[in-house]
């Protein structure tokens, strides 16, 4: 087996996992509380049912959860990536079939990914949310995509986690 071919396999691999281990985004008490369906007792219940004067409030209607569906859009590209990069040793793949399944993989995210920002409410949001299909339709089209995957997929999540939000 060519050194290309494991390197594409371990880099690719590796990626994934790293995004599967890192996560994109911590959900808070409180947002893990809404998403079941439950609230905490108390007065704290009763402060966060108060609803903010924020403008954010009203612009960012669903932006909480489209950005936990990217979450789990991206978390599970990732897993199919590492899924396929390990069978490819089994598959006994050239490494240049390596890079074109991880092309398809890459663009079926980007396409994912796109279906969540046509969600979006929020005009910030949906535009993120874009320009990360864009970034990752860019590693579908690269000429070494599992280097794209170390140089600049493994940036996506923090930003992600950085910008959104609600």
């Amino acid at each position: 087996m060519s050194r290309s071919v494991v390197y594409a396999r371990r880099a690719a691999a590796a990626v994934a996992l790293g995004v599967l281990a890192m996560g994109c985004q911590d959900t808070s008490p409180e947002e893990a509380g809404a998403t079941a369906g439950t609230s905490a007792p108390g007065p704290t219940a009763t402060a966060s049912a108060v609803p903010s004067p924020s403008p954010v409030a009203t612009t960012a209607a669903n932006t909480a959860e489209v950005c936990r569906e990217v979450d789990r859009v991206i978390v599970a590209g990732s897993r199919r990536i590492a899924t396929d990069s390990a069978a490819s040793v089994s598959w006994d793949l050239t490494g240049e079939q390596v890079a074109e399944q991880l092309r398809r993989n890459l663009a079926e995210l980007a396409d994912d990914v796109r279906a969540q920002a046509r969600r979006a409410a929020d005009p910030e949001i949906r535009a993120l949310i874009e320009e990360t299909a864009d970034q990752i339709d860019a590693g579908s089209r690269a000429s070494r995509p599992a280097a794209w995957m170390n140089s600049t997929f493994t940036a996506i999540p923090p930003r992600l986690t950085r910008d959104c939000r609600a």
